[in-house]
């Protein structure tokens, strides 16, 4: 009798715990349900969370700001815990991350893949402190970003004095000073008024952003510099996750990581010709940076560069060797077939 009570009190448990509700994560983002990070990314990382866990966890994702807030508030909404999970851009916290800004300096990132994982590399070795109350699950980039503006074509160094252009970060809106142009913050949501209305004359983004929000429409010429990459990162809040059961933060550590920094610097890679394809379509002028040019760009930029590394000294780090881990990993993974 007793054998008989213990085995079904056996099937019972397991029958409630098969019915349990799934755990449930909440993912906040601003892009629109259509841009690449919520179609190609966001919603099948979700999906592919839920079947490594057995359907024991589940995300929704919300992207476009709809659980409120503005862009500067991503990250700090996960750290907080009013989310679970947020994508962000470091760069739209200013000030808060200023080892990460690393490759967001002139001239130090290349290709989305290389640099995706490169800046996962670095983290693990340099950027953790920056992250104390979230747990970063990815860090990926764009591709390096390009200067497309409405009328003035920018083809040298003279040719930026006095236009206005839209900058995702800090160290973008450095760079566009020492280039000679006039900074303008927004959020890419609001670029395509402005460009049309003559708020801004230009906007420094990379092809995979210019098509979702049709950017090629009210810009007519674009200068192909490779200026610096654009940063993202889904970071999860820490207690969240160290309270989670072990088999579920397996499943975590297990889609995210390097091998996802990788497949997202690709994704973001291949999403570039698509959005050059439109404007060269449209007929719009393309110029590409000489070799000549480029230099004299990178000596305009150097001062940016050289403010990072007084900044991050007086923290007690050491700049020049950070900066040169980064170039080094870069050029690491770039390498890589």
């Amino acid at each position: 009798m007793s054998i008989g009570l213990a085995a079904a009190a056996m099937l019972c448990a397991f029958l409630s715990a098969a019915d349990a509700e799934p755990i449930t994560l909440r993912l906040h983002t601003f892009n629109s349900p259509n841009a690449l990070s919520v179609r190609s990314f966001l919603v099948p990382w979700a999906r592919e969370l839920e079947e490594r866990s057995g359907g024991k966890v589940r995300v929704q994702v919300f992207p476009a700001m709809q659980l409120g807030g503005r862009l500067s508030d991503l990250y700090g909404q996960a750290r907080d815990g009013v989310v679970d999970i947020v994508w962000t851009s470091p760069g739209y916290s200013p000030g808060r991350f200023p080892l990460t800004e690393v490759f967001e300096l002139p001239f130090v990132c290349s290709g989305a893949e290389a640099t995706s994982q490169a800046m996962m590399e670095f983290y693990r070795k340099w950027m953790q402190d920056e992250y104390p109350d979230t747990v970063p699950l990815v860090f990926h980039t764009t591709a390096p970003a390009h200067i497309h503006t409405t009328n003035r074509p920018i083809r040298r160094l003279e040719d930026f004095s006095g236009v206005k252009i839209r900058v995702p970060s800090h160290a973008s809106a450095a760079t566009i000073e020492a280039l000679g142009a006039v900074p303008v913050g927004m959020p890419v949501s609001d670029v395509y008024e402005a460009l049309s209305r003559g708020v801004v004359g230009g906007v420094w983004v990379a092809w995979s952003i210019m098509q979702p929000f049709r950017l090629q429409e009210v810009t007519r010429n674009h200068t192909e510099a490779s200026l610096a990459c654009v940063l993202f990162v889904m970071a999860m809040n820490k207690a969240r996750y160290l309270g989670l059961p072990e088999d579920i933060r397996n499943a975590i550590d297990g889609s995210t990581g390097m091998a996802l920094a990788k497949r997202l610097g690709r994704l973001w890679q291949d999403d570039e010709e698509p959005g050059r394809n439109f404007a060269v379509q449209r007929g719009n002028a393309l110029f590409p940076l000489s070799e000549s040019e480029r230099e004299r760009w990178i000596t305009a930029t150097r001062p940016v560069i050289d403010e990072w590394l007084e900044k991050v000294d007086a923290m007690g780090h050491d700049g020049e060797a950070m900066l040169a881990d980064a170039r080094r990993l870069v050029a690491k993974y770039g390498d890589e077939p």
